[in-house]
């Protein structure tokens, strides 16, 4: 039976870990991280939510350097 190490987190550690974080950024970083950490999330969401056939349109196209394909 595989189990998490994350499963075996009790209070004292959640403490430990929470000033610990305190200490290393400060009061005034933290809601800052947070902020940026919310946003990176719900870009991830969005991407994940945009329609995969949108990409496929654009396959032929994926991934060339129009300077290769189209010499002038």
């Amino acid at each position: 039976m595989y189990t998490t190490p994350l499963a075996f987190i009790g209070t004292q550690e959640i403490i430990i870990i929470v000033v610990i974080v305190l200490l290393l950024f400060g009061g005034k970083k933290i809601p800052e991280l947070m902020r940026g950490l919310g946003r990176g999330v719900k870009e991830f969401k969005e991407g994940q939510r945009e329609d995969p056939t949108a990409e496929d349109s654009n396959a032929p196209h994926a991934g060339r350097n129009d300077s290769i394909n189209n010499p002038k």
